[in-house]
């Protein structure tokens, strides 16, 4: 006689993943479009944690933290991700919330843009390629 115990059927059925509709309005994360970038520098140190970017074609924006600034540049993007969904939810496009966050008051949280770094990138994989340079 074995001493294993029955497991029940249930515990056995497949587990299937339907993400609910609703929810925060977000810009998309990714474009294969043109976007304008800043980067995000700490405001003791001045290093740089990530950068914030969007892209009016595909109505995408994001933070994408640095990846020399370790945890804090990943704990920076609360902050950022909070400020593209309000944008978002007041329903303007990408490069005007990128336009007010340059010009708008320091934010909250670690990081501040650094003025003067609105650039250009071909898609968001370039900005995310930028990020992970040492």
């Amino acid at each position: 006689m074995s001493s294993e115990r029955p497991v029940h059927p249930r515990f056995a059925e497949d587990m299937w993943f339907q993400e609910a509709s609703g929810g925060p309005a977000r810009y998309r994360d990714r474009t294969d479009k043109p976007v304008r970038y800043f980067t995000v520098v700490d405001k003791q140190s001045g290093a740089v944690l990530g950068y914030v970017w969007g892209g009016d074609e595909d109505d995408a924006a994001a933070y994408v933290p640095k990846q020399a600034a370790g945890p804090v540049g990943a704990n920076e993007s609360m902050s950022w991700i909070s400020r593209l969904r309000e944008a978002k939810a007041r329903g303007i496009r990408p490069s005007r919330a990128v336009a007010e966050f340059l010009a708008g008051p320091e934010p909250g949280g670690r990081g501040r843009p650094l003025p003067g770094s609105l650039t250009d990138a071909p898609d968001s994989a370039a900005v995310k390629a930028i990020a992970q340079e040492a």
